[in-house]
């Protein structure tokens, strides 16, 4: 009886295991790729203090004022390609006032206009500074987004 209890409990282990790797796998499958960042496309802002933009998508209606909310999605990767947070991975539009979050999105999403998609280059000061948000967010880590904007007010 042990024997049989232990191999069914190893049997359901492995299973779940597999399911979970297989979980896993898809996820790495299906989640957004890094954006080119040698691309031409990318714009470095006046006054920006180093943050770049790329506007993949020209949205249409008013653009949106600094301090405005937002409701968008979005992908954050690190310079080597991680993910380290994402509304579209998770299926859920996130919905932000500007002013409480990092200087680069402060200064690269107004302008945005409903519809539109913005790439963000925020180089680590406009970001989480030299302490980064570890261990997601190394230390000095610039940050790349992709930005769907759906409002703004």
């Amino acid at each position: 009886m042990k024997i049989w209890l232990f191999a069914s409990l190893s049997v359901m282990a492995l299973a779940i295991f597999s399911i979970g790797c297989s979980s896993a796998e898809e996820f790495n499958q299906d989640k957004p790729k890094l954006p080119d960042l040698d691309s031409k496309e990318w714009k470095e802002l006046k006054d920006g203090n180093g943050l770049k933009i790329w506007d993949v998508k020209e949205g249409k209606g008013d653009a949106v004022k600094a301090g405005a909310t937002v409701t968008i999605h979005y992908t954050g990767w690190t310079k080597d390609g991680n993910v380290f947070d994402s509304s579209v991975v998770r299926g859920q539009k996130a919905t932000f006032p500007l002013n409480r979050l990092i200087k680069g999105w402060q200064v690269g999403i107004p302008g945005m206009k409903p519809g539109g998609v913005r790439r963000l280059y925020i180089p680590y000061d406009l970001a989480y500074g030299a302490a980064g948000r570890p261990p997601q967010i190394p230390a000095k880590a610039d940050l790349i987004f992709e930005i769907e904007l759906f409002d703004g007010k």
